[in-house]
């Protein structure tokens, strides 16, 4: 955390321990990707007697690795795909200092461009980290957003861009969708696929699908808001044996009962909590974290009549899915040059949407790597509505225009990974988003489907939500929380601050 103004968020007070008590609290954590693991850790180091429920194999959710057999019955490392862990996200950084301070699991990718349909290259690299001076720079040296479109933008609908603060930028934006936002404020056109179009299809959206209110936060949370800079860390293996095996080494150290390839049919609320697993046995607990997906959030609810109140429940069915993605991963007999990036976004480029190279950063690639001497290269496309058979050649051949060498490499092995269950942030969701506290003492919410009214997006709102239903069932048991730290909840650019204030934004 090297921005100074970078905000801490008190934990609630208390004893130090569960040991304190009189009686040694149980909690059941449903869902043990990154919001569950957060939630887990948060309770277990204060004492609390936690079982965790995961219905896969592996640990970290959609961020979890496992290992798959290919043709020739040689085992690899496979995973949902490349995960950028920037710097300013605090508290998932926090969760994986519990298995190494100095975070070494964690290597730098020096720059990541982002290639038009023109052939276009922006970078990262070496860009000032303070706002709004990494923005002029961007500008100055950009081939697709001069410094001249500085001057054309319009500053009032642009002003809330500078004056982020969570929840207020919902209620300024959400109704509206980010494409429309972007001609709103004149935004060129060559930039806006550039630059824009990646944020939004981070969350595996179309900008016309994609609430305006989360764009703006996206560029608050890594770029205007804060001084952490857009250059990010990857895992330096995959994602289990990095990352998540680890962990569960420790919290297993901690006395949690991790229970995998189990899944939770219903939850019930009586004298305590009753957690029932497929197959009838049942769980008692003090206090429940759903920390689940949100179709399985969805089953759990619908099936546990008589938790929440209905607009409670309405508002859990009421979340949606964002369009699937798919990943496909292709082990080549020949090497990419050299000089390849380990990873490139695209615009414009239709239905490709990012490419890694894989031996550059995973020690499992690399391993296959120097043995067959060839590459190992994942291709993503998001927000794919409607896969068809065309998608693979589509892929390959966008592929090939970005690095020509890989034309007569022969495709040794291919995995391809099709999943529609991450969340959508569309215009208007986010009023009706659940939050982290239910109506019942003791059941608590967890995930990056949830809502929390801090700057936080993707992997870090997963852990920030995961440390809070921590917090909140340890300030009912009366023990001490864990502070949160966040980018400022405030604009960083105090002239367009000052515009937001008089007038905000003249969009429709």
């Amino acid at each position: 955390m090297s921005d100074p103004r970078a905000q801490t968020h008190p934990a609630p007070s208390g004893v130090a321990n569960a040991s304190e008590l009189a009686e040694r609290p149980r909690v059941v954590v449903v869902g043990a990707g990154i919001a569950g693991l957060a939630a887990a850790t948060g309770l277990a180091e204060r004492g609390v007697a936690v079982d965790l429920i995961e219905r896969q194999s592996y640990l970290g959710g959609r961020v979890g690795g496992w290992t798959e057999r290919l043709s020739d019955d040689s085992e690899v490392a496979m995973n949902r795909g490349f995960h950028a862990f920037f710097r300013q996200y605090y508290n998932l950084r926090n969760l994986l200092r519990r298995i190494d301070p100095a975070l070494a699991m964690l290597t730098p990718v020096d720059d990541y461009p982002l290639i038009d349909a023109e052939g276009r290259t922006d970078t990262f690299r070496g860009l000032p980290l303070t706002p709004p001076l990494n923005a002029m720079m961007f500008a100055l040296r950009s081939p697709t957003f001069r410094l001249r479109d500085l001057v054309r933008l319009d500053a009032r609908a642009a002003a809330p861009l500078a004056a982020v603060s969570v929840p207020d930028i919902y209620d300024r934006l959400d109704h509206l969708d980010a494409d429309s936002f972007l001609r709103d404020i004149n935004f060129p056109v060559a930039a806006r696929h550039l630059a824009f179009e990646v944020f939004s299809r981070s969350f595996f959206a179309e900008p016309t699908d994609l609430s305006a209110a989360e764009l703006a936060a996206m560029f608050h949370i890594y770029f205007l808001g804060s001084r952490e800079g857009l250059i990010f860390d990857v895992a330096d293996a995959n994602f289990d044996a990095a990352l998540w095996n680890p962990l569960g080494a420790y919290l297993e150290s901690l006395g949690v009962r991790v229970h995998r390839e189990t899944s939770v049919s219903e939850v019930r609320h009586g004298q305590g909590w009753m957690v029932g697993l497929d197959g009838g046995a049942k769980l008692d607990a003090d206090g429940v974290v759903l920390a689940t997906d949100i179709a399985g959030l969805q089953r759990i609810v619908e099936n546990s009549a008589g938790i929440g109140d209905d607009d409670w429940r309405k508002s859990v069915a009421k979340l949606g899915k964002a369009p699937p993605f798919i990943v496909h991963r292709l082990w080549l007999d020949k090497k990419v040059n050299s000089d390849r990036a380990p990873f490139i976004g695209t615009g414009g480029r239709p239905p490709l949407d990012n490419v890694s190279v894989l031996e550059r950063y995973e020690r499992e690639a690399a391993d296959w790597s120097r043995k067959h001497g060839g590459s190992v290269v994942e291709l993503h496309s998001y927000a794919v509505k409607t896969p068809d058979d065309t998608l693979r050649d589509r892929l390959l051949g966008r592929l090939h225009e970005l690095y020509p060498e890989t034309r007569s490499a022969q495709v040794v092995a291919e995995k391809v990974l099709w999943h529609n269950d991450c969340p959508r942030f569309a215009p208007g969701d986010f009023a009706d988003r659940p939050v982290v506290r239910s109506p019942d003492d003791g059941l608590v919410l967890a995930g990056d489907g949830i809502r929390i009214d801090l700057p936080v997006a993707l992997m870090e709102r997963a852990a920030t939500t995961g440390w809070s239903a921590a917090n909140q069932l340890l300030d009912r048991f009366g023990i001490r929380g864990h502070s949160l730290q966040t980018v400022p909840n405030y604009g960083r650019m105090a002239l367009l601050s000052r515009v937001a204030e008089r007038g905000g934004p003249r969009t429709g």
